[in-house]
């Protein structure tokens, strides 16, 4: 109980030093090119569940999701093979991270930095039930009680500057996907990528949809930036 009391109410902002060190590991952890290969995965989690979700949303039928040790993934779902469901459901992979990193930013202006733990778990939580092979099931509970750890046992303190470094970390983790898919692309080493196939399913040049994808990041990071330290 006292949990869900702490989660729901406000806690009072932690010192701006511990946003700003928050902010300042989130950028690293993503621009290291040692530690961005394993923080990507928390990348893909996000990114698959934004194609799961869209295709729930869209009423097509969900087979699952796979998570795999590369930090590659693939969202299955079943229904008609154009149209604005399977448009919507492509193409909604790479803003989520940068959408939930958005919603986890309003979330800590407004004081809620327990909850933040919390609906990370929850979401994690969600989808584990979609999970369907052994890699992503250990990733994912992994990941999950990491967040528990500190959510039950570290310091306010702690708490609030893990739930920004994870706010920035997806935001600037949304960045970077964009980037590398654009560097394969020109390689042509990744045919099958969501612009690509956005590009097929919608007659615009997949990179329109990059483009789309990078502004639609840089928006939210600047959003979320301003939310946290505005």
């Amino acid at each position: 109980m006292d949990i869900l009391r702490r989660s729901l109410e406000a806690q009072p902002s932690p010192p701006q030093w511990v946003l700003v060190v928050a902010a300042v590991l989130a950028a690293l952890t993503v621009l290291s090119d040692r530690v961005w290969p394993v923080a990507r995965h928390m990348i893909t989690i996000a990114h698959e569940g934004g194609h799961a979700l869209a295709a729930v949303a869209c009423g097509r039928r969900l087979a699952g999701v796979r998570l795999h040790s590369d930090t590659s993934g693939v969202t299955v779902s079943s229904g008609r093979p154009t149209g604005p469901g399977v448009i919507a459901t492509v193409a909604a992979g790479y803003p989520a991270p940068s959408l939930i990193g958005l919603g986890a930013t309003g979330l800590l202006a407004i004081g809620r930095f327990s909850l933040v733990l919390q609906l990370c778990v929850a979401l994690l939580l969600a989808m584990l039930v979609v999970i369907r092979n052994g890699f992503g099931v250990a990733s994912l509970l992994v990941s999950t009680g990491v967040i528990l750890s500190i959510s039950w046992f570290a310091p306010p303190t702690v708490r609030a500057g893990f739930a920004a470094y994870i706010a920035c970390f997806l935001l600037f983790g949304a960045l970077r996907p964009v980037v590398e898919v654009q560097r394969q692309r020109r390689r042509r080493r990744a045919r099958d990528s969501d612009p690509d196939q956005l590009g097929r399913l919608t007659g615009l040049p997949p990179t329109f949809w990059v483009g789309l994808f990078g502004l639609t990041g840089l928006g939210c990071a600047a959003l979320g930036g301003a939310a946290l330290f505005g």
